[in-house]
């Protein structure tokens, strides 16, 4: 006749023994080395504690319709400027020409927040001057607020030097930002939201393309223009004008910050328990064959029935 299992329960072996018994320090050694062998296999395998961590954010630019201009042509005394700043076009003298600007700011997939602008600027020339060089640099307020909040003044310089006398210089690219350091993961950071240029100043070094550089190099965050498409165009216009057009894109940017206290422990639990499973299995075989094999002694309590609950 064939038989069919109706019913089934586990069965407990219970091993009583001294607490200063060789079981009992088995047993202490076992519920240590439990613990401790994850942690240290975890943190030998990097990556334990979470030093950096990234998310996306699209930041919040404005042009603060701020900007130095230099067109520069063959000689170094062969040059107009112009600039927002008085005191830049006070020290320009008879270089000094002004200029027609238009420019604005779009926001493309309505979100809120600006994704690109349009410049363009178009200086009146002589004609028998001659471009080779443009220079441009315009300032933004950048701000970034999804965990810790960044707000700076940062600036997009605009260049391009052709061997052939230029009527026009188009360019497209991104203000892009630059990190030199983790940001925080909480707070306020406003110790670069000063001016980038000192308009205060009526010194010419104040006003200087390589001295601005070199004073914001030394920021551990700035922004850049990135571009791989400048367009030189020759042939001087009949209206004797140089025009420089810009489109700058603001695009989304991967921010990296440092952890902050519960990140790094959720980090870490969640790296310790993978490697405590495998050690929770693999001990528990250990115990099991030295208390059945009675390796160390112990008194075996009689065996008993436990019924699921």
């Amino acid at each position: 006749m064939v038989m069919y299992e109706i019913h089934s329960h586990p069965v407990l072996q219970k091993y009583k023994a001294h607490i200063c018994s060789r079981a009992s320090v088995f047993q202490l050694f076992i519920a240590i080395f439990t613990v401790l062998f994850p942690l240290l296999v975890a943190y030998a395998s990097q990556g334990f504690w979470l030093k950096e961590a990234s998310y996306k954010e699209q930041p919040e630019v404005h042009f603060k319709h701020q900007y130095v201009v230099f067109l520069q042509g063959l000689t170094s005394d062969s040059y107009v400027a112009y600039s927002t700043y008085q005191n830049f076009n006070n020290l320009v003298n008879d270089k000094l020409r002004i200029p027609v600007t238009k420019s604005y700011e779009e926001d493309t997939n309505r979100d809120g927040k600006n994704d690109v602008l349009h410049f363009t600027l178009e200086m009146p020339l002589s004609s028998k001057e001659s471009i080779y060089t443009a220079q441009l640099l315009l300032i933004f307020e950048y701000k970034l607020q999804r965990f810790s909040t960044l707000l700076m003044e940062s600036m997009a310089y605009i260049h391009h030097t052709s061997g052939i006398p230029g009527a026009q210089f188009i360019t497209t690219g991104e203000l892009r930002l630059k990190q030199k350091y983790l940001l925080r993961h909480s707070g306020r950071t406003t110790t670069y939201n000063q001016p980038v240029i000192d308009s205060t100043s009526v010194l010419a070094k104040a006003y200087d393309f390589a001295k601005i550089f070199d004073n914001y190099f030394k920021r551990n965050v700035t922004t850049e223009y990135a571009s791989g498409y400048p367009v030189w165009k020759s042939g001087r216009n009949t209206e004797a004008t140089f025009t420089l057009k810009a489109t700058i894109h603001y695009p989304e940017e991967r921010i990296f910050y440092r952890p902050g206290f519960w990140q790094l422990i959720k980090h870490a639990w969640i790296q310790y328990l993978a490697v405590l499973v495998i050690f929770l299995a693999l001990f528990s075989r250990i115990k099991r064959f030295v208390f059945e094999n009675q390796i160390v002694m112990t008194v075996p309590q009689k065996i008993r029935t436990e019924h699921l609950a």
